[in-house]
């Protein structure tokens, strides 16, 4: 077996602080690790998934998921990808799936629904209706406040994780997730994986309300891919 690559380490030195840092902020610690090209995009065309990573930088991602308690992902990325985000790559166990979908658009049909029993943070004036429908499926539902645009409230949705025994949290996307954790100040660490591509299409992130800046920056070339990775401040 492969030693495990700088960028996991460093990670699962971070985590091992989860619960101090869940003590101290009274939200999990929060990391952000998705893959993008050179040029900062996730897909080519919006609503249409797109691989990136290659096998070693995928591997890492199963790894770190399994390093995380959930992860966190908004209802574009369901609706695109249809993922199951479980851990099949890499050893350890499943991480808790958090879906943020305000509106309870979750498809009855969607591969978490059998992979695991995801929560479904949604908003206080999403429908009854079909709320009952997805706990019958085996969801269960976080209802929360929204923002002033009607979207769950991330800073709640920290603070019900962190009441449901969640210290740390993984955040995959897409790219309306990653803008809102980064203009919230909502991430602690970033573990980025750039593909040695140009796309030209959706940007991870858009436009932010200030402008974060890593600080300990590392990186480490695994296959194809570089991954880059530190904390924010």
């Amino acid at each position: 077996m492969s030693e495990p690559s700088e960028a996991l380490q460093a990670v699962i030195a971070r985590l091992a602080r989860a619960a101090v840092h869940r003590q101290r902020t009274g939200h999990p610690f929060v990391t952000l690790s998705y893959a993008q090209s050179l040029d900062g995009c996730i897909t080519d065309q919006p609503g249409q998934p797109l691989a990136l990573s290659g096998p070693e930088a995928m591997r890492l991602t199963h790894q770190l998921r399994a390093a995380h308690d959930a992860i966190l992902v908004g209802i574009g990325a369901v609706l695109t990808d249809n993922p199951q985000l479980t851990v099949r790559l890499a050893a350890g166990r499943n991480p808790q799936p958090v879906i943020v979908d305000s509106h309870l658009r979750f498809p009855l049909d969607a591969n978490l629904l059998t992979a695991s029993s995801p929560w479904i943070a949604t908003a206080d004036h999403a429908g009854q209706e079909k709320q009952r429908t997805l706990e019958a499926a085996g969801a269960r539902i976080l209802r929360l406040p929204a923002d002033v645009d009607g979207r769950v409230s991330l800073p709640a949705l920290l603070k019900r994780l962190v009441e449901l025994g969640i210290n740390s949290l993984m955040v995959e996307g897409g790219a309306r997730i990653i803008t809102s954790f980064l203009s919230e100040r909502l991430v602690d660490y970033v573990a980025l994986t750039i593909a040695p591509m140009f796309v030209g299409g959706l940007h991870a992130a858009g436009r932010l309300a200030h402008l974060p800046r890593l600080h300990n920056v590392h990186h480490q070339q695994l296959g194809a891919d570089l991954i880059v990775w530190g904390d924010l401040a």
